[in-house]
């Protein structure tokens, strides 16, 4: 597949452009040969733990040239869902500060008591108590919705794979009894949406790129988009080759953009 007919590129965080706190080699010059290029991008992200602000200054520590409306978080992505189709409610979060950051950022009340929330938000919370696992399960018991950030049961940590926020839904869902409402995070058609937005590109000018078979890979295939699977994450070389719907392209890392920008070509 040639690259010569992509504009735009939606490009994963985890296990794409860094692993934990580190960089995947070759990801810093890629980015920057894209840029030198004139190509438009957007970093795509199922991370809802964190704000816009923290995963900007994370990248530049890392010497990766970003604005922070080229990012795209879940976290983000979440508040302009509530802001646009469910304005005056009240939210009350298991997760993080950057969560509610973001929240407060497009409008959202945060409630004061669990008992008064209108939505209950899910989202990765790596320092979980069982204090906040109680209040949350209060919320929903008082009526609230619930509405998550993405589904995602692992993530590439620093020292290998990590339980993301399937764990958190499912110890709500399992107590509370209610099924969760709204899944925000890829492959969902408002991630997509919320990305091209950003690029102002048609699907087809498009390629996404990233490590998760089910999240990059299958929200390109649902919106039209082609795809690139990286293998410097979750996914392997033989799970792209079995899977039922797979990537158009398998790359060893996202150095390997740097080989297809110069005009070779990938392998599948």
């Amino acid at each position: 597949m040639s690259l010569e007919t992509v504009d735009g590129f939606i490009i994963d965080l985890d296990g794409t452009v860094y692993r934990g706190a580190q960089a995947i080699p070759g990801a810093k010059e890629s980015i920057a040969l894209l840029r030198s290029q004139g190509k438009r991008m957007v970093f795509l992200s199922n991370r809802g733990n964190i704000s816009r602000a923290m995963c900007h200054q994370k990248l530049l520590s890392m010497g990766i040239d970003v604005s922070a409306e080229e990012i795209l978080l879940t976290s983000t992505v979440t508040a302009r869902y509530l802001q646009q189709h469910h304005p005056g409610s009240q939210a009350w979060v298991l997760g993080p500060d950057g969560l509610r950051d973001e929240l407060v950022l497009a409008g959202i009340g945060l409630a004061e008591r669990p008992e008064n929330a209108d939505w209950l938000v899910i989202t990765l919370h790596e320092e979980l108590t069982y204090a906040e696992l109680n209040q949350a399960f209060r919320a929903v018991r008082n009526g609230a919705r619930i509405i998550a950030t993405n589904d995602d049961k692992s993530f590439p940590g620093d020292d290998g794979e990590c339980i993301d926020v399937g764990g958190m839904i499912a110890a709500i869902v399992a107590t509370a009894g209610q099924e969760v409402e709204v899944v925000i995070g890829k492959p969902s058609a408002l991630m997509a949406e919320a990305a091209l937005q950003v690029l102002g590109l048609p699907p087809q000018q498009c390629l996404v790129i990233g490590d998760s078979l089910g999240s990059d890979i299958q929200l390109g295939r649902r919106a039209g988009i082609r795809t690139a699977l990286v293998l410097s994450g979750s996914a392997t070389r033989r799970d792209a080759e079995t899977a039922a719907e797979g990537p158009d392209m398998v790359w060893e890392s996202l150095a390997e953009l740097q080989h297809l920008l110069k005009g070779k070509e990938g392998i599948k």
